[in-house]
């Protein structure tokens, strides 16, 4: 009887030891080494090392210097991610799609048809922070005349920052609006700031 329970005590410790620490440790030393950009939460820094943001997360983009990201059922909180929920019937969600969709077409002057949908229907998540080649080329006159620079490298900068399917099959192409947004930065300069009574930071 005593010889079993020393073997169980023996057998806690043991498993303690590999499992509550051996095994975390392990992991987080993997992912320090190999992994360490997305350890630390895929961040984006620029050239003096400040952080931007991340590339997992949209951020609210509303100035026409920028590229402006899909829409968000959370406000772009990172805090509180998730869908709205809405079935694609719902009267509320159909009413915010046409919201969307008139807004879109008033900002960029182009006909209901050319808007992709992930322009005017958060994701699931709530927190894309991609959009499809499709959105971004939508945007892109808008985007140019606002900073007076040519539409064509603004395009050149469209293609260089578009990431092809997963594994080459998995998804779509898309973009990241964060990352796409500081290349604006970063080749044609910060746009003059913005009006003290703006709702947005960028």
């Amino acid at each position: 009887m005593l010889k079993e329970i020393k073997q169980g005590i023996r057998f806690t410790i043991v498993t303690l030891v590999l499992f509550g620490g051996v095994y975390h440790m392990l992991f987080w030393a993997i992912g320090k080494t190999v992994f360490a950009s997305q350890a630390e939460g895929s961040l984006i820094r620029r050239a003096d090392g400040t952080v931007v943001g991340s590339t997992l997360i949209p951020q609210k983009f509303t100035r026409p210097e920028y590229f402006h990201s899909r829409p968000s059922g959370v406000d772009y909180n990172a805090a509180s991610t998730g869908g709205t929920n809405y079935a694609p019937s719902n009267p509320d969600h159909l009413k915010v799609v046409q919201e969307r969709l008139d807004a879109v077409v008033k900002e960029e002057g182009v006909k209901p048809e050319q808007i992709p949908s992930e322009m005017v229907t958060a994701s699931g998540g709530g927190m894309d922070p991609h959009i499809p080649p499709a959105a971004a080329d939508l945007q892109t006159p808008r985007v140019a005349g606002s900073r007076r620079v040519d539409v064509n490298r603004v395009r050149e900068l469209i293609t260089a920052h578009t990431e092809g399917p997963t594994f080459g099959f998995l998804g779509r192409a898309r973009v990241n609006v964060l990352e796409l947004n500081i290349a604006l930065d970063d080749t044609f300069g910060l746009p003059a700031p913005a009006p003290t009574n703006s709702t947005d930071g960028h």
